[in-house]
């Protein structure tokens, strides 16, 4: 197949996809479970605020949680039910700690709230396009989970004139965007098209890795008659990153720590594209996504559309539980994903995909000393130095790791995976992140309690001030109390001679 993408990726690496074992299964649906534990948190940003209270009855799609501040999304309920309980349950994280959680008990009935759907959605106004998205609660689906709606209005007033819609899904196992553009292509350049109309782009992007033909095809069918262009890009990991895939197929490069609006370039996921379709032209909130449900301790891989606060745990007791005991859970992709403490982790709007691995698939083996081949330094799609970053790191000089670009590492595991020592590079960069994150926050808190100290200080001084000037005062108020008294007295005396002559 024809590449026409314009410009040679960096770095870069072709890790085994094992997407054979869920590609080729249509999308199912998954069955409601017994309970939802929606996460508040679920979005970059700060967490959403429940609106509702426990025993209330709500509907599928109505709001419970609304978003707090300029950077944050609202939460909806994934069916109608009746709220259990409000309080920190399991978070999708490799802690495992609790985060804000409400638990919805569904009543069978997936009964929806009214809908506000728009007789032509392609003539709203692109205020109100941006606006029903954020009021959908809808961030990136690829894994940033960025809210999207703020996407929209930065590019639309930094006259961003091309879109991208990212098809890339790179990471190994997963295959729920490669099934979403097979299965619901049509919606996916509706919600390109408002996408386009919310910003104003004149040019409209979708990057497809070439060892996706059905999706390719698929996305070429419904894009025509319009101006959606769909380009296919070489297969290779990091292709998903949204960097990696500008450069790919505009030939710019975004500038670090920058944004793709600096360079004229908005990046979105095909499933937040869809999402988008379903909200504005349906107006459906986000209350559920596509799944990858694989690994070879699984029984049955597949793509399913799982309800936002489903436990990990019922979609792989759907696809006939495990083949054996897991090695490895994990959630997200097995390059950049996290590890689950345990299978009862929700389900959140960034969660593309839930691995059960065996150990033959994890693989450990035993690292031994960098031998400065320089392998790593050839993949790092960032163009980094990942064997000199490591080496200040594991002395403690994380400054001059910092120099080497750390800042700018993605995390994508790349080096780790093509090390010949078998060195946990990543690791190494996570961890160097974690103690400058650290010293940031410590280096904050002290700041923050000198200026508590200071003016405190200040306070006490401008209060002994006070009670000195006030002490003064006194004693000068006093003192010509006393005069006065002095001199009324004198006065007394020196009249006392003259009245006693007259008499």
């Amino acid at each position: 197949m024809k590449l026409f993408s314009r410009f040679k990726p960096q770095g870069g690496v072709h890790p085994d996809g094992r997407k054979d074992l869920s590609a080729d299964r249509p999308i199912r649906v998954l069955p409601m479970p017994e309970r939802l534990f929606v996460s508040l948190q679920q979005h970059v940003g700060a967490p959403a605020s429940p609106v509702v209270v426990v025993g209330e009855k709500v509907l599928k799609g109505q709001l419970i949680a609304a978003s707090q501040g300029n950077i944050s999304a609202p939460v909806h309920a994934p069916t109608s039910g009746h709220v259990a309980a409000i309080g920190d349950y399991l978070a999708p994280h490799p802690s495992g700690l609790p985060a804000p959680t409400i638990t919805i008990e569904p009543d069978g009935e997936d009964c929806w709230a009214a809908l506000d759907v728009p007789i032509d959605p392609y003539a709203l106004e692109p205020e109100e396009i941006a606006k029903r998205v954020a009021a959908a609660g809808i961030v990136g689906l690829g894994g940033a989970a960025f809210p999207s709606a703020v996407k929209l209005n930065i590019s639309r007033k930094t006259n961003v004139q091309t879109l991208i819609i990212n098809g890339g899904e790179c990471e190994p196992y997963l295959t729920c965007d490669d099934r979403i553009m097979r299965e619901r292509a049509a919606a996916i350049v509706s919600g390109i098209r408002l996408i386009q109309r919310a910003v104003g782009c004149t040019e409209a992007l979708v990057g497809i890795e070439d060892n996706k033909p059905e999706a390719i095809a698929a996305m070429r069918e419904a894009a025509k008659g319009t101006d959606v262009k769909v380009m296919p890009v070489p297969a290779m990991y990091p292709m998903g990153w949204d960097k990696q895939m500008t450069r790919a197929l505009v030939g710019k490069e975004v500038p670090a720590g920058g944004r793709s609006s600096d360079i004229g370039v908005l990046v979105h996921n095909v499933a937040t594209a869809y999402a988008v379709h379903e909200a504005v032209a349906l107006g459906r909130p986000l209350i559920s996504r596509l799944v990858t449900v694989s690994g070879e301790a699984v029984k049955i891989a597949c793509n399913l559309e799982v309800p936002l606060g489903t436990p990990a745990q019922a979609l792989f007791d759907y696809c006939g539980g495990y083949a054996g005991v897991p090695a490895r859970l994990v959630m997200g992709g097995p390059m950049m994903g996290h590890e689950m403490p345990n299978p009862y982790i929700p389900v959140v709007k960034g969660t593309s995909g839930v691995l059960a691995l065996t150990h033959k698939e994890i693989g450990q083996p035993v690292p031994s000393p960098c031998i400065r081949c320089s392998t790593c330094v050839r993949a790092c799609p960032v163009g980094l130095l990942p064997l000199e970053m490591a080496a200040h790191i594991r002395v403690g000089d994380l400054n001059t790791s910092v120099d080497f670009g750390l800042k700018d590492c993605i995390a994508c595991g790349s080096c780790s995976y093509v090390c010949p020592a078998h060195i946990p590079l990543v690791h190494y960069f996570n961890f160097a992140k974690g103690e400058l994150a650290a010293k940031e926050r410590a280096k904050l808190k002290q700041e923050g309690t000198k200026k508590l100290a200071e003016a405190r200080n200040e306070r006490m001084e401008k209060i002994a001030r006070a009670r000195e000037e006030a002490s003064r005062q006194r004693a000068a108020k006093k003192a010509a109390q006393e005069a006065a008294k002095k001199a009324a007295a004198d006065a007394a005396a020196a009249a006392a001679p003259q009245q006693e002559a007259t008499a």
